[in-house]
């Protein structure tokens, strides 16, 4: 009976391939290239776990970066744990579709999305910049429906209010 190769050799044979894909993924979310780099480094560890598991997946690059938003989901998580006592009491939220009703500058948003409290900011980028659905965003934030979309309410309502006070100053 022969040695059975590693399974993740086949991740190794994709990995400078997808390197560049999922490092941009994260640094294009987070704007930090140490940061970045770590999620990166988190995110290619948890693959090598999972293709070493049962039912191994194919290490796509759609599927590694679906890791990395995975390890910034729980990065985001971590900050808002860490950050809980400083959450602003909500002024109210309302429970309707809300679509962007302004023309974004692109830098601008991305200051002030950095300067939003991380359960905002995750929020946000995984429903707008990643397209993800209210039910999505919501497993990846270990939260209910409901719950999500009275974040996105709130979230949306903090980018407005720092968005305009930025463009102001």
């Amino acid at each position: 009976m022969g040695v059975m190769p590693d399974p993740a050799l086949g991740l190794l044979e994709r990995y400078e391939e997808a390197l560049p894909h999922v490092y941009g993924y994260l640094l294009a979310r987070c704007g930090d290239r140490s940061l970045a780099e770590d999620l990166t480094a988190e995110a290619f560890l948890a693959a090598v776990v999972a293709v070493r598991g049962p039912a191994a997946p194919d290490p796509t690059v759609a599927w590694l970066i679906g890791v990395a938003r995975h390890k910034l989901a729980d990065h985001w998580r971590r900050l808002e744990r860490e950050q809980r006592g400083l959450r602003l009491i909500d002024s109210g939220t309302e429970h309707r579709d809300d679509p962007w009703d302004e023309t974004v500058d692109a830098i601008r948003a991305r200051t002030v999305l950095a300067g939003l409290g991380p359960h905002h900011r995750a929020a946000l980028t995984l429903r707008y910049v990643d397209g993800l659905p209210v039910g999505e965003v919501a497993a990846l934030l270990g939260r209910t429906v409901h719950a999500t979309e009275a974040l996105l309410v709130r979230a949306r309502n903090a980018f407005r209010r720092s968005y305009r006070e930025e463009g102001s100053s």
